[in-house]
């Protein structure tokens, strides 16, 4: 699939078909997401993958109660037969950035304007929901609103944060759209600026 036609069909699906993704697929989704740019080529990234039926109904159960799902409004959500949970590793970067290379002689996080350990385990996360659209699937990307629970669950060391999971798997053909999407696309003069902000 074209580049342009990859960005265009990517969308957050919520309804799956219940069938397996082909291994070799979540290889290269995963192989594409180290390929991710990362601050002082730190890649303070993780990736908890979850594989097939059993493996997916495990974090299901630990993290989305019965009642939540009943409330969620797509039940078919449930049926992905895989998850990747993106995480990131803050200690990474602290450690990366004390090197000699790099100048800093401290870990001090106040060196950081903004989180790069979180923004560059967005970027992989982005190559994931792109590579699945690439291979003809549908994926969605959600938060993960128990830290201790996954953790927990999981054996999760406490140095990494999962910034979000996504949900792959093949798109049932009536998979309903977010009611957020009436709210259309802001016009690109609303949020470009060329050459001064105002």
């Amino acid at each position: 699939m074209e580049f342009q036609e990859v960005v265009r069909k990517r969308k957050m699906v919520r309804s799956f078909e219940d069938r397996p993704v082909p291994h070799d697929v979540v290889e290269r989704m995963l192989t594409n997401a180290q390929k991710a740019p990362s601050a002082g080529f730190s890649q303070g990234w993780g990736f908890l993958v979850l594989e097939g039926k059993e493996e997916t109904a495990r974090y299901f159960d630990a993290l989305w109660p019965r009642e939540r799902r009943a409330e969620f409004g797509w039940p078919d959500f449930f049926n992905a037969p895989v998850l990747i949970v993106c995480l990131s590793n803050k200690m990474e970067y602290l450690r990366r950035y004390a090197e000699a290379d790099k100048g800093w002689t401290d870990m001090s996080e106040s060196h950081w304007p903004v989180p790069y350990w979180d923004i560059d385990t967005g970027m992989a996360a982005l190559l994931v929901l792109l590579t699945a659209v690439d291979a003809g699937l549908g994926a969605v990307f959600f938060g993960v609103f128990d830290q201790a629970k996954l953790r927990a669950a999981y054996d999760i060391p406490d140095e990494y944060t999962a910034v979000g999971t996504i949900a792959v798997g093949y798109a049932k053909p009536q998979d309903r759209l977010s009611p957020s999407l009436r709210r259309g696309h802001r016009p690109a003069a609303d949020v470009v600026r060329r050459g001064r902000w105002s």
